[in-house]
Protein backbone atom coordinates (compact mmCIF):
# COMPACT_ATOMS: atom_id res chain seq x y z
CA UNK A 1 0.00 0.00 0.00
CA UNK A 2 0.97 3.59 -0.92
CA UNK A 3 2.62 6.01 2.27
CA UNK A 4 0.05 7.95 3.77
CA UNK A 5 0.50 11.37 4.82
CA UNK A 6 -1.50 12.23 8.23
CA UNK A 7 -2.85 15.08 7.29
CA UNK A 8 -4.54 14.40 4.14
CA UNK A 9 -5.86 10.91 5.59
CA UNK A 10 -6.90 12.95 9.52
CA UNK A 11 -9.33 15.06 6.86
CA UNK A 12 -8.81 18.18 10.06
CA UNK A 13 -11.45 20.93 9.44
CA UNK A 14 -11.53 23.92 11.46
CA UNK A 15 -14.40 25.41 9.45
CA UNK A 16 -16.76 22.12 10.41
CA UNK A 17 -17.08 23.24 14.23
CA UNK A 18 -20.70 24.50 14.90
CA UNK A 19 -21.61 26.76 17.38
CA UNK A 20 -24.67 28.05 18.20
CA UNK A 21 -24.11 32.00 18.05
CA UNK A 22 -27.58 32.54 17.97
CA UNK A 23 -30.77 30.19 18.35
CA UNK A 24 -34.50 30.46 18.94
CA UNK A 25 -37.17 28.83 20.42
CA UNK A 26 -40.21 27.73 19.42
CA UNK A 27 -43.64 26.07 20.52
CA UNK A 28 -47.00 25.50 18.83
CA UNK A 29 -50.15 23.52 20.03
CA UNK A 30 -50.49 20.19 18.12
CA UNK A 31 -53.33 21.39 15.76
CA UNK A 32 -50.65 23.49 14.01
CA UNK A 33 -48.85 22.27 11.30
CA UNK A 34 -45.55 20.42 11.47
CA UNK A 35 -42.26 21.95 10.23
CA UNK A 36 -41.69 19.88 6.54
CA UNK A 37 -39.48 22.48 4.43
CA UNK A 38 -37.75 24.76 6.76
CA UNK A 39 -35.19 25.95 3.51
CA UNK A 40 -36.01 26.51 0.03
CA UNK A 41 -34.50 25.30 -2.96
CA UNK A 42 -31.50 27.91 -2.41
CA UNK A 43 -31.10 27.06 1.02
CA UNK A 44 -33.03 30.51 2.37
CA UNK A 45 -34.33 29.76 5.53
CA UNK A 46 -37.98 30.03 5.54
CA UNK A 47 -40.81 31.40 7.68
CA UNK A 48 -42.71 28.67 10.23
CA UNK A 49 -46.31 27.97 9.63
CA UNK A 50 -48.84 30.34 11.41
CA UNK A 51 -49.07 29.37 15.44
CA UNK A 52 -45.10 29.13 16.73
CA UNK A 53 -44.64 31.49 18.82
CA UNK A 54 -41.29 32.32 20.56
CA UNK A 55 -39.99 30.94 23.84
CA UNK A 56 -37.82 34.62 23.78
CA UNK A 57 -34.27 34.72 25.67
CA UNK A 58 -33.07 31.88 27.73
CA UNK A 59 -30.41 31.60 30.09
CA UNK A 60 -26.92 31.14 28.92
CA UNK A 61 -26.76 27.96 29.34
CA UNK A 62 -29.00 27.41 26.33
CA UNK A 63 -30.60 24.49 25.10
CA UNK A 64 -30.14 20.77 26.30
CA UNK A 65 -30.33 18.11 24.21
CA UNK A 66 -30.33 14.78 26.36
CA UNK A 67 -30.51 10.89 24.69
CA UNK A 68 -31.28 8.26 27.29
CA UNK A 69 -30.55 5.31 26.11
CA UNK A 70 -30.57 1.29 27.26
CA UNK A 71 -30.15 -2.02 25.72
CA UNK A 72 -30.31 -5.11 26.91
CA UNK A 73 -27.37 -7.88 26.65
CA UNK A 74 -27.00 -11.49 26.39
CA UNK A 75 -24.55 -13.05 28.15
CA UNK A 76 -23.18 -16.05 28.00
CA UNK A 77 -20.61 -18.54 29.65
CA UNK A 78 -17.60 -18.52 26.81
CA UNK A 79 -17.22 -15.15 26.65
CA UNK A 80 -16.24 -11.90 29.20
CA UNK A 81 -18.34 -9.38 26.94
CA UNK A 82 -22.21 -10.01 25.98
CA UNK A 83 -22.52 -11.87 22.78
CA UNK A 84 -25.48 -9.83 21.94
CA UNK A 85 -26.59 -6.76 22.41
CA UNK A 86 -30.29 -4.73 21.74
CA UNK A 87 -30.63 -1.46 21.76
CA UNK A 88 -34.67 -1.16 23.94
CA UNK A 89 -35.50 2.44 24.29
CA UNK A 90 -33.64 5.49 22.65
CA UNK A 91 -35.52 9.13 23.11
CA UNK A 92 -34.15 12.11 23.31
CA UNK A 93 -35.12 15.30 25.80
CA UNK A 94 -34.43 19.49 25.42
CA UNK A 95 -34.03 21.63 28.09
CA UNK A 96 -34.01 24.97 28.71
CA UNK A 97 -34.48 28.17 31.11
CA UNK A 98 -36.72 30.93 29.63
CA UNK A 99 -35.70 34.38 31.23
CA UNK A 100 -38.92 36.31 29.89
CA UNK A 101 -42.32 36.15 31.37
CA UNK A 102 -44.19 35.96 27.69
CA UNK A 103 -47.06 33.56 26.99
CA UNK A 104 -44.85 30.72 25.33
CA UNK A 105 -42.83 30.66 28.44
CA UNK A 106 -45.51 30.40 31.11
CA UNK A 107 -47.61 28.29 28.80
CA UNK A 108 -44.83 25.80 28.66
CA UNK A 109 -43.73 25.82 32.25
CA UNK A 110 -47.50 25.71 33.68
CA UNK A 111 -48.97 22.90 30.94
CA UNK A 112 -51.14 25.21 29.58
CA UNK A 113 -52.39 25.69 25.61
CA UNK A 114 -50.84 28.00 23.53
CA UNK A 115 -53.52 29.25 21.74
CA UNK A 116 -57.62 29.33 21.59
CA UNK A 117 -59.67 28.49 25.06
CA UNK A 118 -57.31 28.67 28.07
CA UNK A 119 -54.48 30.32 26.37
CA UNK A 120 -53.39 33.67 27.86
CA UNK A 121 -53.95 36.64 25.47
CA UNK A 122 -51.84 39.08 24.13
CA UNK A 123 -49.31 40.71 26.50
CA UNK A 124 -50.93 44.30 28.13
CA UNK A 125 -54.57 43.24 26.48
CA UNK A 126 -56.24 41.53 29.36
CA UNK A 127 -55.43 40.30 33.06
CA UNK A 128 -53.17 37.32 33.50
CA UNK A 129 -54.70 34.21 35.59
CA UNK A 130 -54.22 30.61 35.52
CA UNK A 131 -54.98 27.70 37.49
CA UNK A 132 -53.50 24.94 38.21
CA UNK A 133 -56.36 22.13 36.99
CA UNK A 134 -57.12 19.32 39.77
CA UNK A 135 -56.11 16.62 36.60
CA UNK A 136 -53.25 17.78 34.85
CA UNK A 137 -53.97 17.22 30.97
CA UNK A 138 -51.54 15.44 29.05
CA UNK A 139 -50.72 18.34 26.29
CA UNK A 140 -48.13 17.31 23.82
CA UNK A 141 -46.71 20.09 21.22
CA UNK A 142 -44.66 20.75 18.31
CA UNK A 143 -41.04 22.54 19.14
CA UNK A 144 -38.90 24.01 16.64
CA UNK A 145 -35.04 25.21 17.76
CA UNK A 146 -33.16 27.28 15.28
CA UNK A 147 -29.55 27.71 15.89
CA UNK A 148 -27.46 30.22 13.72
CA UNK A 149 -23.54 29.76 12.88
CA UNK A 150 -21.27 31.16 10.35
CA UNK A 151 -18.72 30.03 7.91
CA UNK A 152 -15.29 30.52 8.60
CA UNK A 153 -14.65 31.48 5.08
CA UNK A 154 -17.23 33.50 3.78
CA UNK A 155 -19.04 34.86 6.68
CA UNK A 156 -22.33 33.55 5.70
CA UNK A 157 -25.33 32.02 7.72
CA UNK A 158 -25.51 28.25 8.54
CA UNK A 159 -28.31 27.42 10.15
CA UNK A 160 -29.39 23.97 12.15
CA UNK A 161 -32.82 23.85 12.80
CA UNK A 162 -34.65 20.70 14.72
CA UNK A 163 -37.95 19.92 15.50
CA UNK A 164 -40.36 17.80 17.65
CA UNK A 165 -43.80 17.41 16.14
CA UNK A 166 -44.72 15.35 19.40
CA UNK A 167 -43.21 16.50 22.54
CA UNK A 168 -44.30 16.23 26.11
CA UNK A 169 -43.10 17.88 29.08
CA UNK A 170 -41.34 15.60 31.98
CA UNK A 171 -40.20 18.01 34.31
CA UNK A 172 -40.06 21.49 35.06
CA UNK A 173 -37.11 23.40 37.64
CA UNK A 174 -38.26 25.57 40.28
CA UNK A 175 -39.08 28.95 39.47
CA UNK A 176 -37.70 31.17 42.29
CA UNK A 177 -38.32 35.09 43.34
CA UNK A 178 -35.67 36.77 44.12
CA UNK A 179 -34.69 40.44 43.68
CA UNK A 180 -31.78 39.81 42.40
CA UNK A 181 -32.62 37.33 39.64
CA UNK A 182 -35.02 36.75 37.32
CA UNK A 183 -37.97 34.51 37.60
CA UNK A 184 -36.92 32.06 35.17
CA UNK A 185 -38.93 29.24 34.43
CA UNK A 186 -37.11 26.27 33.21
CA UNK A 187 -38.72 22.85 31.33
CA UNK A 188 -37.30 19.35 29.71
CA UNK A 189 -39.63 18.20 26.97
CA UNK A 190 -39.17 14.82 25.94
CA UNK A 191 -39.65 14.05 21.87
CA UNK A 192 -42.60 10.81 21.17
CA UNK A 193 -42.63 9.91 17.32
CA UNK A 194 -45.72 11.36 15.51
CA UNK A 195 -47.41 9.01 13.48
CA UNK A 196 -47.84 11.27 10.47
CA UNK A 197 -43.60 12.48 10.36
CA UNK A 198 -42.64 8.87 11.21
CA UNK A 199 -40.11 9.83 13.61
CA UNK A 200 -39.62 11.93 16.84
CA UNK A 201 -37.30 14.25 15.69
CA UNK A 202 -35.84 16.20 12.45
CA UNK A 203 -32.93 17.85 11.91
CA UNK A 204 -31.79 20.10 8.94
CA UNK A 205 -28.11 21.81 8.52
CA UNK A 206 -28.20 24.40 5.51
CA UNK A 207 -27.88 27.72 4.52
CA UNK A 208 -26.01 30.17 2.26
CA UNK A 209 -23.01 29.34 4.22
CA UNK A 210 -23.71 25.50 4.06
CA UNK A 211 -24.07 25.89 0.39
CA UNK A 212 -20.22 27.23 0.39
CA UNK A 213 -19.10 24.20 0.86
CA UNK A 214 -20.37 22.29 -2.33
CA UNK A 215 -17.40 21.93 -4.69
CA UNK A 216 -16.90 24.12 -7.27
CA UNK A 217 -17.71 22.32 -10.63
CA UNK A 218 -15.39 21.96 -12.79
CA UNK A 219 -15.56 24.29 -16.42
CA UNK A 220 -16.69 22.00 -19.44
CA UNK A 221 -13.94 22.06 -22.08
CA UNK A 222 -14.67 23.45 -25.29
CA UNK A 223 -14.65 21.52 -28.16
Amino acid sequence: MPAADFNDIAELRQGLIRKALRYAIFAADPTVARVTTPFDNTGILQALPAGYVTVGYTTTDGVTFSGDLSTSDVASGQSASPTRSDVESDTMTAQWVPQETNAAAVALYDNLPLSGEGALPDLGTATWTWSRPKTPPTRYRRLVFIAQDLNKDTGREIYIVRHFPSALRTGREDEQWTRTGEIARGVTYQAYVDDVAGTDAITWIDGPGWRDYAPEEEEGGGG
